[in-house]
Order: structure tokens, then C-alpha cells, then sequence
């Protein structure tokens, strides 16, 4: 069905009619800024709605999607900063932002100055750990045809050209920025996602031979997260020097699981990885107030416990179509310790689905997971290219039909 549009005044936009702002006179009688409103949800206190989020590398959107919806609300300049080039994750325009109602901005750390990307003919580049990234036409970098380190021994690892952390061109500008969003907009302010330790070993190693190094060369895995354990730390400590006192929610992230279960023995986790997990946290926390929200994908339930143990606050982006991860249950047993940030489907429901499946999809997650506070909404992981516009402003205009507290929704 066409929908016909409404003019936003301000700055000439078309949005298709009973999306975004529709009946803002009869919502409330009051009105939470953004940066009040997420910050009382992750108190686990019910605000005047829920909160929502499309920005960031991994709460984001990508350049395809993000192309599409800004030709659907009228917007003729779809171009934007990408922030990820892996994903081709793009900084959406800040009218979109606001006319979505979006109440996150992101804080992004900058290219180091000493160190360039090496790129090949055949679309290929290699990063600043050394690793080798392909795509196919129109694809994703996501593509790894070299791991670096995967012949590597001990000895090789101090000798390895890692990233230079502390290079400042990685900082330049970022407190004046942050200091800028933070006095002059009411947004809450995140940082975007980094600080994997087992993730990174094994894009470094290769899947099968870090596994390998997990339960027979314990030694080689142990270095080797302990090198990029000091790498993240040293970077930590500079970039939240710059705008720790500034943000809201800072982002680490460390994928422990798959669709059907987890990506290692919970027991391997909790003696090899977790440890290593731990001291960063502790490290990040004793820089900042900022809650901190971890992401893993998958179906990672067992390590639940575990990351509210060593300081998780918020866990994203709640993959609802793998295994065992119900929001209900989820709500039930750790909702009362632990924010959840994500959680609409996006493997089915927002790209394949119709505008009500949507709307139902909303409904359902706020009515699992935004009683009594602690849930931010948003889409499993980045917004797709297959993710039709009107689905995705419908998922932001239920949100905010659905959302309001206190949460009725059948």
C-alpha cells in the first residue's frame, strides 16, 4: 500500500504519514530528554518511554540500508561518514536522527596519523593488525584471506608490528567534541564498539588454530591475549581520558556465541578468557561512570552469569532468533541486574516482514523486556541493506506507540 506524507516544516522532509511524530500534543504530560531518559532505564527505572537506537558500529545501519530509507523520507543527499569499512556501517545525518527520534549519539575514536591502510587490485585491504580483508562485488569486507599470526610461536609475538594504541591522532578533537554533545545537546552520549580479546586472537590466528591454542598450546593463546589485553588498555586509558566523564554507555564487545549454542567450552571461557575480560573492565570502570554494554551475537545464555559477575551492565544486541535466547525468560532471570539493548528481529522479521509483523515484533519485545526499566530498543545488530524503509520507520513509530510507560501492551 502507498502511504502519502506529511512536510516536516523544519526542514522540509517527507515521512510517510503516521510515522515518527504523529499526536506528539496527546502523549504525555511530560517529557524525559533523551540523555535523562536513558540514563533512568539503565537505573532500571521506568522513564516516560523506551529508549532507541540506530547508531554506533554495532547498533547501527548500514550505507545500502541507509541510502533506501533516506530516499524514502525525502532526504536527496543520502551521503554519510563510514565508521566501518568491514561493514560499510555509516554515521546517519542528524535530521534523520532526530525525526526518528533516536536518543544515542556516538563518540567515535579517529584514524591513527602513523598508518594507512595497504590496499590490492583485487578490492582487498590489509588493516593495522596486519590482517587481510576480501570482499565480493557489492559484498562486505568480511572476508579474511590472511591471519597473520597463524604461523606464528611465542617468540614471534614481541616481535610482531602491532597497532600503535596510543598514536593520537586517535584522540584528536575527541574531548572538545564529546564536551560539545554533552553542554550543548541532551542525547546520551556512547562510545563505539571495541576491545575484543578472543575475537581479535582468533581473526589474528585463524578460527581452527586458536581454538587449537586454547586447549593444546595454552601458552601461545595465553600471550597472546595478554598482548592485545595491554593494547586495549593503553587505549582505554587515552580515550577515556578524553570523554569518559562525558558518555553514558561505553561498548566492548567479545562474540562467545553462534546460533545454536556456544563458540567455546563455558569452562575454557571462564579460566582463559574471562580474566582477561575482567581486568579490562575494571580498568574501563575506574575511568568512567558510563554503564558498560557488551555485544555478543548468538546464543549466550551460559556466560550470562559470568559477564554480570565482572562489571557488564548492558547486554546487546539480544539475537532473538538463536537458540534459547526468549526475552521473557531473559527479563525474568536477569532483568533485575542486567539492561538489555537490541533485541527486534532483524534475520526475518525486519527484513522479510510485513509493516504489522513489525509492529508486532516491537510489541512484543517491550512488553518481554521494558517493565520496570532496562531495556533500549533497537535492531539485532546493524540495520541491513535487505531492511525495507518503512519497516524501519515502523519499528521506531511503534516504539514509541508501544513504549510508553507504564508499558500496556497486550
Amino acid at each position: 500500500m502507498r502511504l502519502t506524507a506529511w512536510q516536516s516544516a523544519e526542514n522540509g522532509l517527507a515521512f510517510p504519514e503516521g510515522n515518527l511524530d504523529d499526536n506528539e500534543e496527546q502523549r504525555r504530560d511530560f517529557e524525559m530528554k533523551p540523555r535523562e531518559r536513558v540514563t533512568t532505564i539503565l537505573d532500571h527505572r521506568e522513564a516516560d518511554r523506551v529508549p532507541v537506537v540506530m547508531c554506533g558500529n554495532h547498533a547501527g545501519i548500514s550505507k545500502g540500508a541507509y541510502e533506501k530509507l533516506c530516499r524514502y523520507v525525502g532526504l536527496t543527499d543520502s551521503s554519510a561518514l563510514i565508521i566501518d569499512r568491514m561493514q560499510q556501517i555509516v554515521e546517519p545525518d542528524e535530521r534523520v536522527l532526530k525525526k526518528l527520534g533516536i536518543d544515542f549519539r556516538f563518540i567515535y575514536s579517529k584514524p591513527p596519523r602513523n598508518w594507512k591502510p595497504t590496499e590490492y587490485s583485487d578490492d582487498s585491504y590489509r588493516d593495522e593488525w596486519g590482517i587481510r580483508w576480501r570482499r565480493p562485488p557489492n559484498g562486505y569486507w568480511y572476508d579474511m584471506v590472511d591471519h597473520p599470526l597463524e604461523q606464528a610461536d611465542v617468540e614471534d609475538l614481541e616481535n610482531y608490528n602491532w597497532p600503535d594504541a596510543t598514536d593520537a591522532g586517535r584522540f584528536e578533537g575527541l574531548e572538545r567534541e564529546a564536551k560539545r554533545l554533552y553542554e550543548n545537546t541532551d542525547y546520551a552520549l556512547a562510545t563505539a564498539l571495541t576491545g575484543s580479546i578472543y575475537e581479535q586472537s582468533w581473526y589474528l590466528r585463524g578460527l581452527t588454530k586458536f581454538t587449537f591454542d586454547l586447549y593444546r598450546n595454552r601458552v601461545f593463546a595465553e600471550r597472546l591475549m595478554d598482548k592485545l589485553l595491554q593494547i586495549h588498555i593503553a587505549f582505554f586509558e587515552r580515550f577515556l581520558d578524553s570523554v569518559g566523564k562525558y558518555v553514558q554507555v561505553v561498548f566492548v564487545g567479545d562474540d562467545l556465541a553462534e546460533q545454536k549454542g556456544p563458540s567455546m567450552n563455558p569452562a575454557i571461557y571462564r579460566t582463559l578468557v574471562k580474566p582477561r575480560h575482567e581486568k579490562l573492565y575494571r580498568l574501563i570502570k575506574s575511568k568512567t561512570q558510563a554503564k558498560l554494554c557488551y555485544h555478543s551475537c548468538g546464543s549466550v545464555i551460559p556466560f550470562i552469569e559470568d559477564l554480570i559477575e565482572i562489571g557488564v551492565d548492558i547486554l546487546t544486541p539480544i539475537q532473538v532468533s538463536a537458540a534459547k535466547m526468549d526475552t521473557q525468560k531473559l527479563k525474568e532471570e536477569f532483568g533485575d541486574r542486567l539492561c538489555f539493548l537490541g533485541g527486534v528481529d532483524s534475520q526475518r522479521v525486519l527484513p522479510f516482514g510485513t509493516t504489522d509483523e513489525v509492529k508486532d515484533e516491537v510489541r512484543k519485545r517491550i512488553r518481554d523486556l521494558a517493565p520496570n526499566g532496562g531495556y533500549i530498543l533497537g535492531a539485532v545488530h546493524n540495520i541491513q541493506p535487505e531492511v525495507p524503509p518503512e519497516n524501519v520507520c515502523t519499528m521506531f513509530e511503534a516504539a514509541k506507540k508501544y513504549g510508553q510507560y507504564p508499558v500496556q501492551v497486550a
